[in-house]
């Protein structure tokens, strides 16, 4: 008889792109087993006082609390295959009352009819993408120009590498597109940039390099004073 038994390194490594993937709980295959296990055990402690309190604080602050030791990178990891200069420190040229503000994020936006179309595939979804993980590491990364007027429904995202439903609720999670137009109209800045720009960062990192000049040119086309990075 054959044994189907499962092991909790197999179960807790199932949440990566596995049989249970799930990008939330992703991060349980970085842990050890001790690990997973305490931090499983402390959620459902803290998910039984939650039946009686209704707060579930606590269990968003345990999951985010895990997730960072998760992604951390440990003592004995290997050292990252690509490295990225630091920049110089560069102050403001103009105080922020009178700045113009671009957006860069990696969170995958794009505007409903302008899809990047990851491996030739138009409409892809982000099931399809999650699915496609092995293959979008290895893409060519593409910028989309999002106009900052964009009309919220209008607004697309998509990305292998994390669950993008709170951002599909709300674009501001990781897009913070009238955020920034709230700051220029409050006057804590002067504007935002006419258009705004996103990217998959779950991409190939070296095709990214070779490109990477070509898209700060691209932002800096338009004048700005500075660019707000956002990654995920």
């Amino acid at each position: 008889m054959a044994d189907d038994s499962e092991s909790f390194e197999q179960f807790r490594t199932s949440f990566s792109y596995g049989s249970r993937s799930d990008l939330n709980f992703k991060f349980l295959k970085a842990l050890t087993d001790d690990e997973a296990a305490e931090v499983l055990r402390v959620i459902l402690d803290q998910l039984g006082d939650a039946y009686d309190t209704g707060d579930i604080s606590e269990l968003i602050e345990t999951a985010i609390e895990a997730q960072i030791a998760g992604y951390a990178p440990r003592e004995d990891a290997e050292p990252p295959r690509y490295e990225y200069e630091d920049g110089p420190f560069a102050p403001l040229s103009v105080p922020l009352a009178d700045a113009r503000i671009g957006l860069v994020t990696t969170t995958g936006h794009f505007v409903e009819g302008d899809d990047p179309a990851p491996l030739g595939f138009q409409g892809m979804s982000q099931q399809d993408a999650e699915d496609n993980i092995s293959q979008l590491l290895r893409e060519a990364p593409v910028l989309s120009a999002i106009p900052s007027d964009t009309a919220r429904d209008k607004l697309k995202v998509r990305h292998g590498g994390f669950d993008t439903t709170s951002a599909v609720i709300d674009p501001n999670v990781c897009f913070p597109i009238d955020t920034l137009a709230s700051l220029a109209d409050d006057g804590v800045i002067a504007a935002t940039s006419s258009t705004f720009y996103s990217f998959p960062g779950a991409t190939s990192q070296g095709r990214l390099k070779k490109v990477m000049d070509e898209w700060v040119a691209t932002v800096l086309s338009e004048p700005v004073d500075a660019v707000l990075l956002v990654p995920v």
